[in-house]
């Protein structure tokens, strides 16, 4: 039986995903690669982060988004899962908005980071 847990994000682009997990201090190897669990169990994903207890964080296309694949029980990080998810989904949109701006054209006018710890971005194009 896996102990391996499948949980869903709202994640589809991998160059930002990398991008985010880079931000935010993760070291990740890039795939096809195994995240190891419980009894030696491995799962393939398309982006794996190796936790300092020898169980890893993986992220893996499912068809729709990259979900994020582990064994919960050797969670091994600062915060909870949740909290991970929502750093690096941040990040992520972060990374997404600011690929599509410079693919519209756009440049980054204003960038503020927010005491609670929001961005605000404001992108401009010119048009002449």
């Amino acid at each position: 039986m896996s102990h391996f847990s499948q949980i869903k994000t709202q994640i589809r682009n991998l160059q930002s995903l990398k991008a985010a997990l880079t931000d935010l201090g993760h070291e990740w190897k890039a795939g096809p690669c195994e995240v190891r669990g419980y009894q030696g169990l491995t799962e393939t994903a398309d982006v794996a982060i190796a936790q300092d207890n020898g169980y890893d964080i993986g992220f893996r296309w499912n068809g729709v988004e990259y979900e994020l694949v582990t064994d919960l029980q050797y969670w091994n990080q600062v915060g909870s899962v949740d909290r991970f998810l929502k750093r690096i989904s941040q990040r992520y949109a972060y990374h997404t908005v600011m690929t599509a701006g410079r693919e519209g054209g756009f440049q980054v006018a204003e960038e503020q980071k927010n005491a609670d710890g929001s961005i605000r971005l404001v992108l401009q194009r010119w048009n002449g």
